[in-house]
């Protein structure tokens, strides 16, 4: 039973933590709502950050979820700048880092997020060296991109995840010379496998960026404080003025884990376990967003999404629960990406080892197309590419879990949703 007297606390200041704090106010929540962000700006969507803010096409002001005045004006507590540094099950309270203010909750929502994972090598603490997580960061690599491009420098990319290959795509926009640094064979890899991951090496290389695959950066070398190169194992030297780190990202999980809740196999992703309530091992306490850990019954497996729609819609999702509303968290995961002229968007989950079969609808030369991944005939993924409207039908088609005759899958003049009734 929810009443007026009670305090959620939202420890993390993202779209998740947002969107919760909004989804409570609007479900009719009239006790204190207390949202804690370790960030000194107003929560922000991180889209923008390797995409259209980088490259200037959108505003400094355009990131944020809400205009500053949105949080008092819905009553909601925001503390900015703030850290959580100790969560008290029994007691129900979370205590601040800075000055150990100590605050009650009813309920508690973890939505802490992610960190880059960082190069491990010498040459780290160089100035040249970045990483793409948060708003300073991008405003700083912003800076960064216009000054390689007005100089014809080089900037060096470690990892060809979505962000190394968004920032090479502003980075060639800009002017820079880009090299991208990846150990598996293609970009992209462990998310759309060789298949589609050559795609995006096309892609790139049509624009000027050099790849160098099955390789690991050993040390980025400088000379007073600045970057002069970047070496792989293999013993090659690459000329750079800056190095980005785009190595993936680690779920920010030691304040639950010091709490004792259950925490995800590495193997899976790591994250704070959830359930299909987004309810920690503590009934308490939930978790949303890039840190939470849920199984989903559709690939039968535990996934931890870091996309900006699982933000998006797991926030809302995790308030319902805690005001006790019935909630399946179980939404397709889907996320979608902007470099140089092509736009995309990937629905579903389909790693390499997980299908046996991928299908092309429509003209993968020309970039207009959809690929789809089938397991024994049922489709696990979709991602279009320069074809639009699309999702709601590529979702259906992953839901229903039907078998579909690959020939008529690939005929763009089948209908999508004839194959899924």
């Amino acid at each position: 039973m929810v009443d007026a007297d009670q305090t959620f606390v939202i420890v993390g200041g993202g779209l998740a933590g947002a969107k919760a704090a909004e989804t409570l106010r609007e479900e009719g929540f009239t006790g204190r709502v207390i949202l804690i962000c370790d960030e000194r700006d107003h929560p922000y969507e991180r889209p923008p950050l390797s995409k259209g803010y980088l490259l200037g096409k959108e505003e400094r002001d355009s990131v944020f979820v809400h205009e500053p005045a949105w949080y008092a004006r819905n009553d909601i507590e925001l503390h900015l700048g703030q850290t959580v540094d100790a969560i008290d099950r029994a007691a129900k309270t979370v205590r601040f880092g800075d000055d150990g203010t100590v605050v009650h909750y009813d309920k508690l929502l973890l939505v802490t997020g992610a960190e880059p994972r960082r190069l491990d090598i010498p040459g780290t603490d160089l100035a040249g060296v970045h990483h793409l997580r948060r708003l300073a960061h991008a405003e700083r690599l912003k800076g960064v991109l216009t000054a390689l491009g007005r100089d014809n420098g080089h900037i060096v990319i470690a990892g060809a995840g979505w962000i190394g290959l968004e920032v090479a795509a502003a980075a060639r926009e800009y002017g820079a010379e880009v090299t991208v640094i990846q150990s598996a064979p293609t970009p992209l890899h462990h998310v759309l496998g060789p298949e589609l991951g050559e795609l995006f090496a096309e892609l790139h290389r049509d624009h000027g960026v050099r790849f160098h695959f099955g390789v690991r950066l050993t040390e980025i070398v400088g000379q007073d404080g600045m970057v002069l190169a970047a070496r792989t194992d293999d013993g090659e030297e690459h000329p750079a003025h800056d190095v980005l780190a785009a190595i993936g990202a680690a779920p920010r999980v030691a304040l639950a884990e010091a709490a004792g809740l259950e925490i995800a196999d590495p193997a899976h992703g790591g994250g704070v376990v959830v359930d299909q309530q987004l309810r920690t091992s503590d009934p308490d306490i939930y978790a949303a967003g890039d840190v939470a850990s849920f199984h989903h019954p559709l690939f039968d497996t535990r996934l931890r999404v870091e996309h900006w729609a699982n933000a998006l819609n797991g926030g809302p999702a995790a308030a319902r629960a805690m005001l006790g509303r019935e909630v399946t968290y179980d939404r397709v995961p889907y996320f979608f990406s902007d470099q140089y002229d092509v736009g995309m968007e990937y629905s579903g989950w389909a790693p390499p080892g997980t299908y046996d079969e991928v299908v092309i609808r429509g003209d993968a030369g020309k970039r207009h197309f959809i690929a789809f991944w089938l397991k024994e005939g049922r489709v696990l993924a979709g991602m279009n590419v320069n074809v639009w409207d699309v999702t709601d039908r590529i979702q259906k088609l992953i839901r229903e879990r039907v078998v579909v005759d690959p020939e008529a899958l690939a005929d763009p003049g089948v209908p999508l949703e004839s194959l899924a009734p």
